[in-house]
């Protein structure tokens, strides 16, 4: 994971003051992946061709359960808010903005706000063929 220097982020991002209009599209309410989430979250598309990239939103304390990206992995960027991410067996890691997560395809892991924050990615699928989730 690479983590950026505090000192380029401003004091309200540190600070966790977020109210999801960040420079990506808030977007919807998650419907169509709620099952896999506990709390609300929101998705934006932001592209779908060939790559896909969405702007991923959690109200405070949401976060999605344990997953596995099966031949496929996935890049998280860290826009807005505090969060958290955690690979099994691994102790949870903080995220801040500027934060750059790369997830390996087969790693389960889970990612979501902090219990106090609002918090946003960018998340990136990287294709594979044949690629799954769990």
């Amino acid at each position: 994971m690479h983590k950026k220097s505090d000192t380029l982020i401003p004091e309200e991002l540190k600070a966790g003051m977020f109210d999801g209009k960040g420079m990506f599209p808030f977007g919807e309410k998650n419907v169509a992946y709620a099952d896999y989430f506990t709390g609300t979250s929101y998705l934006s598309l932001l592209n779908k061709e060939n790559l896909v990239i969405a702007n991923v939103t959690f109200e405070p304390g949401c976060r999605n359960f344990w997953h596995i990206h099966h031949k496929s992995g996935q890049i998280l960027l860290v826009t807005s808010g505090r969060g958290w991410y955690q690979e099994a067996g691994k102790p949870a890691q903080a995220l801040n903005p500027g934060d750059v997560v790369h997830i390996a395809p087969g790693i389960k892991h889970w990612h979501g706000a902090a219990a106090d924050s609002w918090f946003a990615h960018v998340a990136v699928e990287i294709p594979a063929e044949g690629a799954t989730n769990e």
